[in-house]
């Protein structure tokens, strides 16, 4: 059975639950739009009857738009006709009812969900279609940030075996690594990435700016001073 989240009902018992010294949340007023005052470029106006739709102006010409389920407008989102995932949205005292439409995994059209603790792809939802999205190599989905992230900062997650290193207990002064304490670093097997031991957990960081890494310095650095990683 499909279940409605009515956001109006939430606010209600909200507002009837707050303490007498705490302050109203005071949102911004937004006015009906019956036409579009600029007449050339876009411009975006939220409903200010709903969290769902909005105004658009294309150079002059007025629409009333909505976003697909899942979705709700703040003006920056750029997931699809500038919507946002829902739960990326503030919508600042503008109602909104979130309706799943699917069972299984898309539960709405549009929308980013785990697939389990620790695991190193997501589903991404586009019209109720699910796509597998990889993670950058060495991060795992985080489900509280709806993002991928270091797998040493996720509750049920083995950082040795996502990042395929072992951080070594004890670092002799005079080993090259030692010089990067508290934060040692070491090769990986790809010449734009290394590892960084973070409280004795391994993370993958990628060199960055076209540079690669030098196993004997432990910097990056142009490929033309690494023969090892030149292609």
């Amino acid at each position: 059975m499909l279940r409605a989240v009515v956001f109006v009902a939430l606010v209600a018992c909200a507002t009837a639950q707050r303490g007498r010294d705490e302050p109203a949340v005071d949102y911004p007023s937004y006015p009906v739009i019956e036409y579009c005052e600029e007449d050339y470029g876009l411009q975006l106006y939220p409903d200010p009857s709903s969290c769902h739709n909005f105004y658009k102006c294309a150079n002059g010409t007025l629409t009333y738009e909505a976003c697909e389920n899942g979705l709700l407008f703040d003006g920056r989102g750029a997931v699809h006709n500038h919507c946002n995932y829902h739960w990326a949205v503030n919508c600042e005292g503008r109602p909104f009812e979130l309706e799943p439409l699917n069972h299984g995994i898309c539960e709405y059209s549009f929308g980013i969900y785990s697939n389990g603790p620790c695991e190193t792809y997501y589903t991404k939802c586009v019209y109720g279609e699910q796509l597998a999205e990889p993670c950058t190599p060495g991060l795992a989905y985080d489900d509280r940030t709806h993002s991928c992230n270091w797998p040493d900062l996720l509750e049920y997650c083995n950082p040795e075996e996502v990042v395929g290193f072992k951080c070594p207990e004890y670092v002799d002064s005079k080993d090259p690594a030692a010089k990067f304490l508290p934060f040692p670093r070491y090769p990986s097997n790809d010449c734009s990435k290394y590892i960084v031991c973070v409280e004795g957990q391994p993370r993958l960081v990628g060199c960055g700016d076209y540079t690669v890494f030098n196993a004997n310095t432990l910097g990056c650095e142009d490929p033309e001073y690494v023969p090892s990683c030149r292609k």
